[in-house]
């Protein structure tokens, strides 16, 4: 119980007393450390090593957060939202469809290759500026391509399990294959939620049949390409969908404006009923230019190889001394703890794609033209006011995450879980592990790292197929990161609304906890056709 104990008090504070993040995340490191020191018997050098550990972590992602917000002001001081709002309409006049390709579609091919918080720091934006409410268009960018999590990034998850768990290659194919059936249920659940929280039942029958195309193309097609290239499985869907959302724009059903919805809890405005009084001062494709940049820096520093070559060869890491606890559990010494490849960090792509609109937004003339009409705000001071507060959370989440690891808690919740559970009930909560680790970590690659391993010895030692239960922590690491804190902080410090962290969690934990419940009915039945 004392190993819950930080989790709970997190979750408690979040949610049901409403505590905002900056306020929540030390207090759940206080309670972790305590515990650590009280009941774990972990030394206060183990507590720093881990601690510093933790700090690194939160480098990882404030290297994502400040650029990614610093774009946000970038492209907003030019007037590019204003423009991007009034003319999305001409792409199609039915906002859910709109709503839907944003958070669901794009935000997916964006995790593809991009990933670590780009996603949401990208598209949240978009949806404000289409009159998603801030609380809602967080928990849409969140949620929605929480599926993709695990393939994506060019299939990050996917490796690091392979080499953690120490996969058999004979295997190898088989358990991606069964890792992305099991995605199919936050893939397809994640789109029907967006649909849901839009419009309730009238929007669900508007939209199920785009829902279940999308989701096909994204979910099975993902599914279909981890038998010849895992890495590659969630681009290559997403950017088939990509490329569906035009023939599917022109479909009546999703070209007119939606009627017959009476309540949309979502919107703040509707995308058609948009008045303005001037017209926009740059054309929706010149507003559109950020998003182009990005994924074409991204995907030429990654997939060109002698680009890729000559950026990968600059690591940054920190070296830290082993530690170990009164009750045994021993982290080794490492050189490079975690290395950051800088050059090809989802970071630095942010940065080149921010400098690029910069540079293409000034020589055009708009910084000007909107200041002209609107108060003009430095971006370097509303950067500082959005990043300052959400750095804060961030750190002491991943501080919380580290002590946990290091003074044998996460274990103790893991091994305890498995002990106490026969082979059956355990593959129905191999997920809840997998998305465990997640919500601790905000990626789930690191909740792979953590639990891949302990994963698969249960599964031997229980006598159930391996692959299965490795399938269900990957499908758990990966609807995980709906309710993650860190990815919450990202997605509320780009809409402005920090402190409504809990509301966002409202909205996302129930969705979570059904495909929790799914997704452990289906690793049964994998496990048990084995």
């Amino acid at each position: 119980m004392l190993a819950v104990l930080s989790i709970i008090v997190l979750l408690v504070l979040l949610v049901p007393l409403r505590w905002r993040a900056p306020e929540a995340a030390p207090m759940a490191m206080f309670t972790v450390a305590i515990v650590a020191l009280a009941a774990f018997q972990t030394p206060w050098n183990t507590l720093a090593v881990a601690s510093g550990k933790g700090v690194w972590d939160a480098i990882f992602i404030l290297y994502v957060i400040w650029p990614a917000l610093l774009l946000y002001q970038v492209t907003k001081q030019a007037g590019a939202y204003d423009a991007l709002r009034q003319g999305i309409s001409r792409f199609s006049r039915n906002e859910l469809f709109i709503i839907l390709a944003l958070s669901w579609v794009f935000s997916s091919f964006l995790q593809g290759i991009a990933g670590f918080g780009a996603p949401v720091a990208v598209v949240v934006p978009l949806l404000i500026a289409v009159g998603v409410r801030p609380v809602y268009a967080v928990a849409f960018g969140v949620l929605a391509h929480a599926w993709a999590r695990f393939f994506g990034t060019l299939g990050v998850g996917w490796l690091a399990t392979v080499r953690v768990a120490d996969l058999d290659e004979a295997i190898q194919t088989r358990a991606a294959f069964e890792s992305g059936l099991l995605i199919l249920i936050s893939c397809y659940l994640g789109g029907f939620l967006v649909v849901w929280l839009y419009g309730r039942w009238p929007a669900v029958r508007h939209a199920w049949p785009l829902v279940l195309i999308l989701g096909t193309i994204l979910g099975v097609g993902q599914m279909l390409a981890t038998l010849f290239s895992p890495e590659l499985s969630t681009f290559l869907a997403a950017a088939v969908a990509l490329l569906a959302l035009y023939p599917l724009s022109r479909w009546r059903r999703y070209r007119d404006p939606i009627t017959g919805i009476p309540v949309r809890p979502a919107m703040s405005e509707s995308l058609t009923d948009q008045q303005h009084d001037e017209a926009p001062i740059m054309s929706l494709g010149m507003s559109f230019v950020p998003y182009v940049v990005l994924p074409v820096v991204t995907l030429t520093a990654l997939l060109v190889d002698p680009i890729n070559a000559q950026l990968s060869r600059w690591q940054l890491g920190m070296s830290f001394p082993e530690v170990t606890t009164g009750y045994g559990v021993t982290n080794a010494a490492v050189e490079r703890y975690a290395p950051i490849t800088v050059l090809t960090h989802p970071g630095t792509m942010l940065l080149v794609t921010t400098v690029v609109v910069w540079i293409v937004y000034r020589s055009g003339g708009y910084y000007t033209a909107w200041a002209e009409r609107h108060v003009p705000e430095r971006i370097s001071s509303a950067l500082l006011a959005d990043a300052v507060p959400a750095s804060v959370p961030v750190i002491a989440f991943l501080i919380t995450s580290r002590i946990l690891d290091h003074s044998g808690q996460t274990l103790t919740i893991a091994n305890g879980i498995a002990d106490v559970s026969p082979p059956v009930v355990y593959a129905g909560i191999a997920s809840v592990i997998g998305a465990l680790g997640a919500f601790m970590t905000s990626s789930s690659t690191a909740s792979n790292v953590l639990f891949a391993a302990v994963q698969a010895d249960v599964a031997q030692q229980h006598g159930i197929s391996t692959t299965a239960i490795i399938a269900g922590q990957a499908a758990g690491s990966a609807y995980g990161n709906a309710i993650a804190p860190a990815n919450i902080v990202l997605g509320t410090s780009i809409a402005g609304i920090k402190g409504k962290e809990g509301s966002v969690l409202r909205l996302t934990i129930g969705w979570t906890a059904a495909v929790a419940v799914l997704t452990g009915i289906a690793t049964i039945i994998l496990v048990q056709v084995a």
